[in-house]
């Protein structure tokens, strides 16, 4: 009895040691923020966060800068730079090629009819009289967001909601599992959505819009934030190439706003209160569906749009657009006192990016002997027809030209005629590119075979989706675009179309910077690794593991 009761002993022994040295030490729990918050600022080229940063305050770009990681060589590695393509890619992590979000719109040939990037016409506008305009959701977004991501990787318990002027970019950077996107209606003056995401506007929306901001707003006009002629970044306030707003003889300081309600809410969007209702309604929102708050970590998109707006009517250079940059820093600073107070400056973590550059006013930089011009399109136009009429006698060949640059080619007339892609392409070749500022057109269902530099062909191979983009794809001069005498544009593969600012800033993340070369595509994986969740399913970019704390 004793000889066993010993060996129990030891055997019991022997099972306690092995147990302690397999036993692994318990690892701590992964301290993750309590909110995410995304800030796409529409029309952000890398270079404003330079250009004005001695008129920043410490409260907004410069914090975010200081406190933060900057990714200071930040290039949309696609060609066809647009808002909605932008969205897409940061929220995804994704390409064009793989989203399927090849710019705002596209052409279906089946359809024969354009396509709007967010439309779907089995979902209904929620929030106005008239629910058919405006029929929009995520449907035509073919994978996933990081805020999907965030919803599979908690059993949805986690929040996201998308706030933005426009609707493609508050529904893009939702994604499909959102709470809710919203973005304002200019004809009402209130913030609307879809019911793809609610049947009804939440309690909190209609307290919002109950509060009659826009009209408010409009009252107090667009004052510039400091005397002009300390606007020395920009060029001398009205110049011939900016839009006159409606009711304005010049583009010149200050802005009323008057007329009626819709015009009057649409010319609002023009102005910095745009961006301080985005702002508003995001907080708004916060606090509404009370993000944060929770167990799991929720999302909050934001986007400010008006930059955009005011980029394309005055151009990169004006007083117009630093004013709206100086003023953009300040709702950015109280924006992040709000997080603070909210949910504890160690409880959120921010990304700000920008959803493309843009081209400076060409007209400015041939008056310093830059080389720079427009395109008129009705001589592009004319100079299409022609050469196939010339080599291929009459017939509609083109179904759609110039969406995103693009043409889309009548195949049933190419069959009918025995006619391939190359030889529309090889009789275009012949007189397009005599046209100023037109350089190639190239065959995007052989893009292999274009004889572009390996880089730029890149670009354009990942903005391309068979069932989306066109048969040919014009390609102009750096400086050169489509257009008419007044503002600019962007969407080209071009270095100001695709450098955008890009910080991270927050819990997880360390304070540093990097020059080297990183894409927007990179933050979704960035911001999955440090929520230690599975990126986007059509994820192409890489994790920015130096931004994350160790």
């Amino acid at each position: 009895m004793l000889f066993r009761t010993t060996f129990l002993l030891s055997l019991m022994t022997v099972a306690g040691i092995r147990a302690q040295s397999t036993r692994q030490p318990a690892s701590s729990p992964v301290s993750t923020p309590k909110l995410v918050v995304g800030i796409v600022i529409d029309q952000m080229r890398a270079d404003f966060l330079y250009r004005y940063e001695k008129k920043y305050g410490n409260g907004g770009f410069r914090r975010l800068q200081k406190e933060g990681f900057t990714c200071h060589n930040t290039q949309y590695d696609y060609a066809l730079t647009a808002t909605a393509a932008g969205h897409a890619t940061i929220h995804s992590g994704s390409l064009p090629a793989v989203h399927g979000i090849v710019g705002n719109d596209w052409y279906d040939p089946g359809r024969a009819k354009g396509v709007y990037c967010v439309e779907d016409t089995s979902v209904r506008l929620v929030g106005h009289p008239n629910a058919l305009p405006g029929r929009f959701s995520p449907r035509n977004l073919l994978v996933t967001t990081i805020a999907d991501q965030l919803a599979l990787a908690t059993n949805f318990r986690s929040k996201a909601v998308g706030i933005a002027l426009k609707d493609r970019s508050a529904i893009l950077s939702a994604g499909h599992s959102a709470s809710g996107a919203y973005w304002f209606d200019s004809r009402t003056g209130t913030w609307v959505t879809s019911s793809f995401y609610q049947p009804r506007l939440p309690d909190w929306v209609e307290a919002f819009n109950a509060r009659k901001l826009p009209a408010e707003y409009s009252k107090r006009g667009w004052k510039t934030l400091r005397p002009v002629e300390e606007y020395t970044e920009s060029t001398a306030d009205d110049q011939p190439y900016e839009y006159k707003l409606p009711g304005k003889s010049a583009s010149i300081f200050p802005y009323e706003m008057a007329g009626p309600a819709g015009a009057m809410f649409e010319l609002l969007t023009y102005t910095p209160w745009g961006n301080t209702l985005t702002k508003e309604m995001a907080l708004a929102a916060m606090k509404g569906e009370n993000l944060g708050k929770g167990a799991a970590t929720d999302f909050l998109a934001i986007s400010f749009s008006t930059p955009d707006l005011v980029g394309h009517s005055f151009g990169p250079t004006s007083v117009e657009q630093e004013d709206i940059f100086l003023r953009l820093d300040e709702e950015l600073a109280d924006l992040l006192k709000a997080l603070d107070s909210w949910v504890g400056p160690d409880g959120y973590t921010v990304f700000l990016t920008g959803d493309h550059g843009v081209m400076d006013v060409p007209a400015y930089w041939q008056a310093h002997h830059l080389p720079a011009g427009l395109i008129d399109p009705r001589q592009l136009s004319q100079a299409l027809n022609q050469s196939l009429l010339d080599a291929f006698g009459p017939g509609d060949y083109v179904q759609m030209a110039n969406m995103n640059d693009q043409l889309y080619l009548n195949h049933a007339l190419l069959r009918e005629k025995k006619l391939s892609v190359s030889a529309i392409q090889d009789a275009l070749l012949e007189r397009l590119p005599k046209i100023p500022g037109v350089t190639d057109i190239i065959n995007l269902r052989a893009i292999t075979q274009a004889n572009l530099p390996d880089s730029q062909l890149s670009l354009y191979k990942n903005s391309y989706h068979a069932r989306r983009s066109g048969d040919l794809q014009l390609i102009y001069q750096p400086g050169w675009f489509v257009g008419l005498p007044v503002g600019t544009t962007h969407g080209s593969a071009y270095t100001y179309d695709r450098q955008v600012p890009c910080i991270f800033y927050g819990r997880g993340i360390r304070r540093g910077e990097t020059h080297r070369s990183t894409s927007p595509s990179d933050i979704a994986p960035t911001l999955s690794a440090l929520l230690r969740m599975l990126p986007p399913n059509g994820t192409t970019g890489q994790p920015i593991g130096e931004a994350l704390q160790p």
